[in-house]
């Protein structure tokens, strides 16, 4: 090898072990990742104060405002527009939603009697001291009102009710039997927006009751419309089912019931 070239290569080296030198004791940059850096801070969720108070629901995974309101015994549109919710379509897990009418839609309490008169030993009238009234509650106590319930549909039974697997009864038929409203009430869904219920329509008969008719092929009725006990108000059908059939349910302030216990024996 020539002398210039080995003079190349000793002044190559000489580089390599001056930068290595520079370089020593300097680290690699990292990211900040403690506990200290600065982050943004979770968004509270609406409703989050509420959370496990009594008429309050937090909802869960899947929910819809739809199956709130039955699972609650009220109306979704209710529900919306007691939270103010600007799309009811748009509802968060880990949001807490009012499921129970707030005080001003309550029904006041009935005024207090007026004082009894008495006579007075002299002959004369006087009033007699009326007792302390109680404190008034936040929302009186709800009454439960009674209803009449008939067969929503005319079939052999193909189902019975079973808490755990069924929330109602399965009443066979042909394509486009009617199906009946059960009792009088107010439509508070007809819709499909329901995973597992086909066409539905929900009725609200009172503050306890509600009643629900699935898997139908046509609805006749529609929100809000006041219907009769015996009238009809939709088509047998088997939309998401196996089978023609009308899924009948009564639920009690929301929990499903057997509503053998309740039809009446016709």
């Amino acid at each position: 090898m020539c002398r210039a070239g080995m003079w190349g290569v000793a002044a190559l080296v000489t580089a390599v072990v001056l930068s290595g030198c520079s370089n020593k004791g300097r680290l690699a940059p990292v990211d900040d990742h403690s506990i200290g850096a600065s982050r943004t801070p979770a968004r509270v969720l609406p409703g989050a104060e509420n959370a496990g108070k009594p008429g309050y629901y937090t909802v869960k995974p899947g929910d819809t405002l739809i199956r709130i309101g039955m699972d609650n015994g009220q109306s979704g549109r209710d529900i919306a527009r007691w939270n103010k919710l600007d799309n009811p379509n748009l509802i968060e897990t880990g949001q807490v939603l009012r499921v129970v009418p707030p005080a001003q839609e309550v029904a006041p309490a009935r005024p207090a009697t007026a004082p009894a008169v008495v006579p007075s030993p002299s002959g004369a009238t006087a009033s007699a001291p009326a007792s302390a009234a109680p404190a008034q509650t936040a929302a009186p106590a709800a009454v439960e009102e009674a209803v009449s319930f008939q067969w929503p549909a005319r079939g052999n039974l193909i189902s019975g009710f079973d808490e755990s697997k069924n929330k109602g009864l399965d009443i066979g038929g042909k394509l486009g039997d009617p199906v009946l409203a059960a009792a009088d009430g107010r439509v508070v869904y007809a819709g499909a927006g329901l995973r597992g219920y086909g066409n539905l329509i929900i009725i609200k008969h009172n503050n306890t009751y509600l009643t629900a008719y699935a898997h139908n092929q046509n609805l006749l009725v529609k929100e809000d419309q006041v219907i009769k006990r015996g009238q009809k108000i939709a088509e047998m059908g088997n939309s998401d089912a196996d089978q023609v059939k009308l899924h009948f349910e009564i639920r009690r302030q929301g929990k499903p019931v057997d509503p053998a216990k309740y039809l009446s024996a016709n």
